[in-house]
């Protein structure tokens, strides 16, 4: 193909190579030049044009694209009609791209008027997606340039549809961790299913322990179960670990344990039979995109996965932060010396209250609600304990007396709750992994839930933020690990972290909790009716 300055007399046929705007017309860049486009740019007084001329052998970009692309589409892919040297091709199904990189450098490396872009080769595509793009740059190219190319690339680009649609999910469970958990789990996953048309045959649970997992792993495949995926209680780390080696006992084998994906370094691949069987990371509890999905969808369309296939993963593995993770990497958040302190609100100005009683101060089972609050959190391990102050700072002060807890004034208390939660969490000491956030006015809290909550904690399994529920009902205190704690102290007004929570709920933990302690807060008179009805007399027992 020629390129450049052609005069008039000789540019019949040939492609302009730019747009001309003329009285009355306008030449469209990559217009073939016909005897009425060359009249018009002669009366307007051109003696020349930038055109493309074809030469013997030559191909139109077109009709290049054309040939390119249906070399190029292999099975369950539909190719486009051409328009200026672009031919797309398109998922024909849902299913797994099969775009290997080396047949792709080959095909690109043919010359530079030949090109074809791909996604990344194993992407989960749905059906109609558009999965490559044949594009040649110049207006027409060699033919036989053309042949070589297509010669390199037939049915380079396929898709491997869906096939598996049983999937039995299996969780082992641990005393404290809560049903909630398990049905956000089982959500989560079958939104992970549902592009590749697959559905949860089976989901049951078991004791975290070999035996159990060892029958219920025999009894899912029994069943009739395609794929098994496995949410231990606790991360697997090690081969002998209770999931492997109840997969072992099984029957089955492990494949691989752990992966070159952050996100999803603690992944188990093996089989059952023919079933594989996946240990699912914890990050696989969230629905933001980790290594586990890479895995869970090659399987999903029958694609073997091997150890060696997982150890390639490492280049591009490196994926983005998702909440329910430490951060910043490599850091363990639950790894700091100082554990959590004990942040208490106790700052507000029983508005609710009315005839001015400050509701800190009320006696209830012959103490002040607020020395109650106190001794039940110094009865629970969390330490330092910080008691924020604001209103009547000096009668709070008092009813403290004795206790070992440090006072943290709020000067600015009249602006709502967000600034005395920021005060405390800003006196919270560096070396703590969290604060447990208390509210001043729950007289009946005891030190054991406390505790419970703390036990709870669990960063390696993406639990960050722990707090107590009932039925549907969330109480106090909660639990937020550091990490939070940027985002606590930037709210603002006469608000609370309820919008957090929303936030993050992959990474929130509930524990179940009985009676009215995480519940009742004194905020109105009828509240404190209920509280006094309720709360036994002090006793030496400093557990509230």
């Amino acid at each position: 193909m020629k390129f450049g300055s052609l005069p008039l007399d000789g540019a019949e046929g040939a492609i302009a190579a730019h747009a001309v705007r003329l009285e009355g017309m306008v030449i469209k860049k990559g217009t073939r030049l016909g005897a009425d486009e060359i009249a018009a740019l002669r009366a307007a007084g051109y003696r020349d044009v930038v055109a493309a001329q074809l030469e013997e052998g030559d191909l139109v970009e077109d009709a290049a694209a054309m040939i390119l692309a249906d070399a190029v589409a292999g099975a369950q892919v539909r190719v486009d009609r051409p328009f200026t040297g672009r031919s797309n091709l398109y998922a024909a199904c849902a299913g797994v791209l099969r775009a290997p990189r080396a047949a792709i450098d080959a095909f690109n490396g043919v010359d530079e008027a030949i090109t074809l872009a791909t996604p990344p080769d194993l992407r989960a595509v749905a059906e109609g997606e558009l999965i490559g793009t044949v594009k040649v740059i110049p207006y027409a190219v060699s033919e036989r340039l053309v042949a070589k190319a297509a010669a390199l690339a037939p049915g380079l680009l396929s898709v491997t549809p869906f096939r598996l649609r049983r999937v039995a999910v299996v969780f082992t469970l641990l005393p404290g961790l809560s049903d909630k958990v398990t049905a956000k789990t089982l959500a989560v996953t079958q939104a992970r299913l549902a592009p590749a048309g697959a559905q949860i045959c089976h989901s049951a649970s078991c004791a975290h322990e070999v035996g159990p997992l060892r029958n219920l792993l025999r009894d899912v495949v029994a069943e009739g179960a395609e794929l098994v995926i496995v949410f231990g209680a606790s991360a697997i780390v090690d081969r002998r670990d209770v999931v492997p080696s109840a997969l072992v006992e099984a029957g089955g084998q492990v494949i691989r344990l752990g992966m070159p994906v952050d996100p999803g370094n603690l992944l188990l691949l093996g089989r059952l039979g023919d079933v594989p069987v996946l240990g699912a990371p914890g990050c696989a509890r969230s629905p933001k995109e980790n290594g586990f999905d890479w895995v869970l969808t090659r399987l999903l369309a029958g694609i073997e996965v091997t150890s060696a296939d997982i150890a390639r993963l490492g280049a591009g593995g490196l994926l983005a932060d998702i909440p329910s993770r430490p951060s910043p990497r490599g850091a363990a958040e639950g790894g700091r010396a100082g554990g959590f302190a004990a942040v208490v609100l106790a700052a507000g100005r029983s508005s609710r209250m009315g005839g001015g009683v400050n509701k800190l101060l009320a006696r209830v089972g012959g103490v002040p609600v607020i020395r109650r609050v106190v001794e039940a959190v110094l009865g629970s391990r969390a330490r330092p304990v910080l008691v924020v102050t604001g209103h009547d700072s000096d009668r709070v002060a008092e009813a403290l007396e004795g206790l070992p807890v440090q006072l943290v004034h709020n000067a600015d208390y009249g602006s709502g709750m967000a600034s005395s939660l920021a005060a405390g969490i800003a006196a919270v000491p560096e070396d703590a992994s969290g604060a447990l956030v208390v509210l001043g006015d729950m007289p009946l809290m005891r030190a054991t839930l406390l505790d419970r909550i703390l036990d709870a904690y669990a960063p390696e399994e993406g639990r960050f933020v722990v707090l107590p529920v009932s039925g549907a009902a969330r109480g106090h205190p909660v639990l937020w690990s550091r990490r939070y704690f940027p985002e606590l102290m930037a709210l603002k007004g006469d608000v609370g972290a309820r919008h957090l929570l929303a936030q993050h709920h992959e990474a929130v933990a509930e524990i179940d909790a009985d009676g009215e302690g995480a519940f009742l807060d004194v905020d109105t008179p009828e509240a404190l009716a209920r509280a006094l009805a309720l709360a036994a007399p002090r006793t030496e027992d400093a557990g509230g």
